[in-house]
């Protein structure tokens, strides 16, 4: 009996259905909250030692000053949450970090440098919020544009991402104190953050968007489909086709 093409629409889609859940494409986007930190070790007359910007969805929405303890919104989403409590929150978290990275900014000097001239040090925190509720968060550390450390807040690990970040991995992962405070942030308070934010910038867009957009954003929202549902979806045609044709 020769291939239908009810046969050969199924067969090819074997390969598909036999990839574990991981390689799927997803459809879920997971929203972010990103800081970015850069200390000054010698800052010049009028320079700020310290300043962080805020990033939703890699969209900036503040600037904060930790010397003068100024913070500027620098968007629409920043306008809509500057006077809730998670930015007051936020504010004084990214003062207290700040404090801490000056503190610990003479003790983790990349290797093989001089202190004749000193290098800003950079740090990024990063913490994203999954369709399924987890959360993933971590750190980066490093010297003139290069990341020289990560920390991995969920697990709890120092990785060196260059041979001069050894000197940071050994002062800072053998201090729980400070990994603690890292991982609580990133986990717990930056997560915190991002569900306020989300909910004020969703409403934003409700309000801006036409009423087709929106009804096609809802639509959108409202079919995606998982790995399991398609693979169901698509077994179920199968059958439904094959006992057609036979």
């Amino acid at each position: 009996m020769g291939w239908t093409a009810a046969s050969k629409f199924c067969l090819g889609l074997l390969p598909l259905l036999l990839l574990p859940q991981r390689d799927w494409p997803r459809a879920a986007h997971a929203p972010s909250l990103c800081y970015e930190f850069t200390l000054i070790p010698k800052p010049s007359p009028g320079q700020s030692w310290c300043e962080v910007q805020g990033q939703v969805d890699e969209k900036t929405f503040l600037s904060y000053d930790c010397g003068s303890q100024e913070v500027k919104s620098l968007s629409l989403l920043g306008e809509e949450v500057k006077g809730t409590r998670a930015w007051q929150e936020q504010v004084e978290t990214l003062r207290d970090v700040g404090n801490l990275l000056r503190q610990q900014l003479l003790d983790v000097k990349p290797e093989k440098h001089t202190d004749r001239d000193p290098l800003p040090l950079q740090g990024r925190m990063l913490c994203q919020c999954e369709a399924n509720g987890h959360t993933r968060a971590s750190w980066q550390f490093g010297f003139h544009g290069q990341m020289f450390l990560l920390f991995d807040s969920e697990n709890k690990t120092w990785t060196v991402l260059h041979p001069r970040g050894r000197r940071m991995k050994e002062k800072w992962g053998s201090d729980r104190d400070v990994t603690e405070f890292f991982r609580k942030i990133s986990m717990g308070d930056c997560r915190s953050w991002l569900e306020s934010f989300l909910v004020h910038w969703e409403k934003m867009l409700e309000t801006t968007a036409s009423p087709t957009v929106a009804a096609v954003k809802g639509q959108s929202r409202a079919t995606v489909i998982t790995p399991i549902a398609w693979i169901l979806l698509v077994t179920l045609s199968c059958s439904i086709l094959l006992g057609i044709r036979g």
